[in-house]
């Protein structure tokens, strides 16, 4: 069994009609997720999400790829060495 890590993972959507398939990926992984923050920012017509998650690196990079090729979606994440 691949060690778990805790990562978090910096997601920033520039089109406002992919919130809905943002929100549906997390939900396929709502059981790896910590937390959630997210900061909508009007005055840019962008969202700044913010999500921490407990998995192994193979499961984070799963989850970053999925949110990485929604359109309109850039996604970052910082992953710890243990």
């Amino acid at each position: 069994m691949e060690e778990k890590r805790i990562a978090v993972t910096a997601i920033v959507v520039d089109d406002p009609s992919a919130v809905a398939e943002v929100n549906s990926v997390l939900h396929d992984y709502n059981d790896i997720i910590i937390g959630r923050m997210g900061i909508p920012y009007r005055e840019r017509g962008i969202s700044l999400i913010s999500v921490a998650v407990d998995a192994s690196p193979d499961k984070i990079s799963s989850l970053t790829g999925k949110l990485g090729h929604i359109k309109g979606v850039s996604v970052k994440s910082a992953v710890s060495k243990k």
